[in-house]
């Protein structure tokens, strides 16, 4: 009885070694939340299974509508929940508010307020202890790892410095806080399959594949790979002393939240970058917002700011091979 007590010891010790191990090889070094973890292995399986089964045939209009929702999401985190909530990059009216926190409900992710703070410790402990996804714990934890594991103290302790005050006051965000289930799950899932079914006559299997699985991970993992991506793989022409990086895959996956090593070296800018690549679709609904007088007093770094940093802090190596790729 004693050498089989101590052999099933053993194992466990073994099995606690291994574990650990993979804990530390995927930066999971606080408690890890369960409930989430098994949520996003569940949530991945099943959308497996499901799109190997149903996601074809497809009607066209349902692909159409799969792009154009993931086209609002992207408009919602980059244009609304990021440059506008987070940033305050420029001013916006109530109809502006309410179409940029509807297509950001759409995308399934968070609340406006726990994005909004994360956001801002992030960008107060860019890379350090206090940063909620800091991308020097590895690619897996700052891509969704950090979503997976409780917080440690110091990005507690950030947290709770974050002046929050806009957003506390603001009805259309304490809503959110306090029914984002309903908000999201309507805007995100119920909708967008259900006109798929009422209005294209797809089959209800069909629809769910696209606008459940297919669109809704899409979108999630893209928001996620500015975290990730775009804090390792990339050049600097801005700031080679910080990791964010100019990514251009992630810049096509987000639809243009990808030119990060600009936009943490000028945070309040509304454009995200000084390269006017078309394919930056918050910006440009920014800039068609502002022209029908929906958005105002915008925000952006002069010619001369821009400048100067590259000479000084930018990769000159990249920058000068990079110019003409990303300007009109």
């Amino acid at each position: 009885m004693c050498r089989c007590h101590n052999i099933c010891a053993t194992r466990d010790e073994n099995m606690l070694q291994k574990t650990k191990s993979l804990e530390k090889y995927l930066g999971l070094k606080n408690d890890i939340k369960w409930d989430t973890t098994l949520f996003f292995l569940l949530y991945h399986a099943l959308a497996v299974y499901w799109c190997y089964h149903y996601a074809f045939p497809v009607k066209w209009q349902t692909l159409a509508l799969a792009y154009f929702v993931y086209a609002c999401n992207g408009i919602g985190i980059g244009a609304g929940v990021h440059r506008y909530w987070s940033h305050r990059a420029f001013k916006a009216t109530k109809p502006m508010q309410l179409m940029l926190f509807v297509m950001y409900a759409s995308a399934g992710l968070t609340t406006v307020r726990r994005f909004v703070r994360n956001h801002r410790v992030h960008h107060k402990c860019s890379d350090s202890d206090g940063d909620p996804h800091d991308a020097r714990r590895g690619l897996f934890f700052s891509h969704m790892g950090w979503l997976m594991v409780k917080k440690n103290e110091e990005t507690l302790r950030q947290g709770k410095t974050i002046d929050m005050k806009d957003l506390d006051n603001d009805p259309l965000i304490m809503f959110h806080e306090r029914h984002m289930l309903l908000v999201n799950g309507t805007l995100c899932f119920v909708l967008p399959t259900l006109a798929n079914i009422w209005f294209f006559g797809e089959s209800w299997r069909c629809a769910v594949a696209w606008q459940c699985f297919i669109r809704y991970l899409t979108t999630m993992h893209a928001a996620f790979s500015v975290n990730s991506l775009a804090h390792k793989y990339g050049h600097k022409p801005y700031n080679r002393n910080i990791r964010p990086v100019e990514n251009l895959f992630v810049v096509f996956a987000t639809l243009g939240e990808g030119f990060h090593n600009y936009h943490h070296a000028f945070p309040f800018d509304f454009k995200g970058t000084d390269r006017l690549l078309t394919f930056n679709i918050a910006t440009l609904t920014i800039k068609l917002c502002e022209k029908i007088g929906w958005a105002y007093d915008l925000k952006e770094a002069s010619p001369e700011m821009v400048a100067s940093m590259s000479q000084r802090m930018g990769d000159r190596f990249q920058l000068k091979e990079g110019l003409s790729d990303y300007s009109y």
